[in-house]
């Protein structure tokens, strides 16, 4: 069973010292003591945060990243035209390559302090929407892709049926995505089976969004066990179809038609009024920010100080992987509020002033929800996921405590995470991911025959 002593650790009721941090063979803490002498546990000389869950991820997307940025031949370039690039690009991936950008992509998101994701899958077929032999097949690619690179995972096997709300056709571009009811009901059923038993991964299900299902698929999803994920108001176009289709605003018509509650994730949300913004909050569900992803695409602002003095929760994801650091993605959150109210320290309160403190706890209990996992906290019951912060790093150097956290999300640009344990396991040592190299060049040979 590995023990750990980390020199300081954030705690669910704030710091302590020489933490001796118990984990089982299974990756669950069983023990933390602070005030410990070090016996024969691993020493981390540092500061010890628990892993950041990463609450929105579409794997395949990190190939794209940095070759959809050219400007289009109709000048203004848009989510929409972005989607358009997106639909091509995925015409290009196999099983072998999704498998190695999903790895990849794993690896970068664990060297930055996430320790788990939930993935909403949606590259289900081949490129003329036939099904794989198997028709999990690219599902189980990103379990595979977890396996080898220690990442805990919640799948989230995405329904996707038609092109706009409600029942509108679908483009040809979204044939590798389209499922019917009773297809995509066995395909959640197969990667139950193919999760069961590991500690390191869960399923969920994920209707893409109302541009793509039905509200008769919406019903049955909402009646099924575990987290359930939609996209939702990320776009403006994306609100005035909805009020053209339905005389309601996406957030309104799920709240008016759908049980929604703690286990749901509202992905984006960008868009919500008032009332919008205070009944979401109300349910308990998490909103899914992306704040990378979101400025790259040019979504808009999420109204997060509406959001948190309505009690909302909420949690990050890197949506596309334009970026893949979770001290980016918090940054981001924080400053981009900034840039809109001209203002600073957004999401503080006089209770929690550190904006560091207060984004990091707001991400991990949000996420760890959003994923439906006993994760974001150092405490028995919990998973084994630690990031070590060097505290002798020179962004870190001389700060302590709240200031610390405060000191990793908003100074400079370098990586001071050391080390990180995934259910107890070493998955990064001196920074760098220990099979870094061996994922990394068979992602560079995917990489050089996609973009030949």
């Amino acid at each position: 069973m590995p023990e750990f002593l980390a020199h300081a650790a954030l705690l669910p009721d704030g710091w302590a010292s020489d933490v001796l941090i118990a984990v089982d063979a299974a990756g669950w803490i069983t023990e933390v003591r602070p005030g410990a002498s070090p016996g024969m546990a691993t020493r981390l000389p540092g500061v010890v945060i628990p892993g950041v869950p990463n609450l929105h991820s579409h794997a395949f997307q990190r190939a794209m990243a940095g070759a959809t940025e050219r400007r289009g031949p109709e000048g203004q370039d848009s989510f929409w035209s972005w989607r358009e690039v997106m639909y091509r690009f995925s015409a290009r991936l196999g099983p072998e390559e999704v498998e190695a950008v999903a790895a990849q992509l794993q690896v970068e998101l664990l060297e930055w302090g996430f320790t788990s994701l939930a993935e909403f899958h949606y590259l289900h077929h081949a490129p003329d929407g036939t099904p794989y032999a198997d028709p999990a097949e690219m599902a189980l690619r990103q379990l595979a892709a977890a396996r080898r690179s220690g990442i805990g995972i919640t799948l989230l096997p995405v329904l996707y049926r038609h092109g706009g709300i409600f029942g509108v056709p679908p483009a040809p571009g979204q044939r590798r995505f389209l499922h019917d009811l009773d297809g995509y009901l066995r395909l959640v059923e197969a990667c139950r089976a193919a999760v069961a038993g590991d500690p390191q991964m869960a399923v969920g299900v994920a209707p893409h969004s109302l541009r793509a299902v039905t509200p008769e698929m919406l019903a049955v999803l909402a009646g099924m066990a575990g987290p359930i994920h939609i996209h939702v108001a990320e776009q403006p176009r994306e609100v005035a179809e909805c009020l053209a289709a339905t005389g309601a605003r996406p957030v309104e018509w799920l709240l008016a038609n759908l049980p929604i509650d703690a286990r749901w994730c509202l992905v984006h949300a960008t868009h919500m009024t008032v009332a919008e913004t205070t009944g979401l909050a109300a349910t308990g569900a998490v909103a899914g920010l992306c704040p990378t992803t979101e400025a790259s695409l040019g979504d808009g602002f999420f109204p997060l100080p509406a959001w948190l003095a309505a009690g909302g929760r909420f949690g990050i994801g890197t949506d596309s992987h334009v970026g893949t650091s979770a001290r980016d993605e918090l940054r981001l959150l924080e400053t981009g509020q900034r840039l809109l109210l001209q203002s600073r320290a957004v999401t503080t309160s006089d209770a929690v002033p550190h904006p560091g403190r207060r984004l990091l706890e707001g991400a991990l209990a949000g996420g760890a929800q959003a994923l439906g996992r006993r994760a974001g906290a150092i405490a028995p019951g919990m998973r084994g996921d630690l990031v070590e912060l060097a505290g002798d790093h020179p962004s870190l150097a001389g700060h302590s405590g709240d200031t610390l956290l405060d000191a990793w999300i908003f100074s400079g640009q370098a990586n001071p995470i050391r080390s990180v344990f995934v259910g107890g396991r070493q998955v990064v040592a001196a920074g760098r991911h220990v099979m870094a190299r061996e994922i990394g060049e068979e992602f560079a040979q995917v990489m050089r025959r996609l973009l030949a």
